[in-house]
């Protein structure tokens, strides 16, 4: 791994991979990101020139192919990888969830993950290092009632996780990560205002920022939690 990391975040527009990017960039890291919010990408990239901020559709797999080799042309694979990209469903029976936002949330949360790793996991192999990290979530560990397309999708991100943990080389990670309960929009779209008594994602990344960064070979297969998540 370089003396100073490339991060690759995906969903950087709003909310915990926002957060994230910004952090990671105060410590002087490198930062690859991506949103589909041109508005957001843009203003990233005017505050943190040293990073590469990109418009991207992670469920788009020819939009992740040309982002990869834009960013790898003549370079290293990013150092840690990190899926954070992730829609929810408004907070319904599964039987009255439409076809397309069900449809939606796979697409995003379960093949965008799967293309982003399709297209940049193998210049981190040709390296034999890197770390992997899949934002997974509580509700990919239990369950609750109206949020079944979202619990679906992070219980998938899960066996995707410890599958792909198994084929890695050694030398390499792949982590399963549940953030914790953090005050997002996120939140606020299944808690409503009970959304409120819980940090917000500034304050989650600069503790999340440091355990990201400390994950390593030893820690490949593990479903780990933030601290204080």
């Amino acid at each position: 791994m370089s003396d100073t990391p490339t991060l690759l975040i995906t969903g950087v527009s709003k909310g915990l991979g926002r957060a994230l990017a910004e952090e990671f960039s105060r410590l002087g890291y490198r930062v690859w990101g991506c949103s589909r919010n041109r508005r957001a990408v843009e203003a990233l990239q005017s505050e943190w020139p040293q990073g590469r901020f990109s418009v991207v559709d992670v469920a788009d797999p020819q939009a992740v192919s040309a982002w990869a080799d834009t960013l790898l042309d003549g370079r290293d694979g990013p150092d840690f990888l990190i899926n954070n990209a992730a829609l929810i469903n408004a907070n319904a029976p599964l039987w009255q969830v439409p076809t397309e936002e069900f449809a939606a949330v796979v697409d995003v949360n379960i093949k965008g993950v799967f293309h982003v790793i399709k297209y940049f996991l193998p210049a981190m192999l040709e390296r034999r290092s890197g770390v992997i990290v899949n934002f997974s979530s509580g509700w990919g560990r239990a369950t609750s009632p109206e949020v079944a397309p979202y619990c679906t999708s992070k219980w998938a991100i899960e066996g995707l996780t410890q599958s792909l943990a198994q084929e890695l080389p050694g030398g390499m990670a792949a982590v399963a990560l549940n953030p914790g309960i953090i005050h997002t929009d996120m939140l606020d779209s299944c808690f409503g205002d009970f959304a409120r008594q819980y940090p917000g994602a500034k304050a989650w990344a600069r503790r999340a920022a440091p355990f990201i960064l400390g994950l390593d070979a030893g820690d490949n297969g593990r479903p780990l939690t933030v601290p204080g998540g």
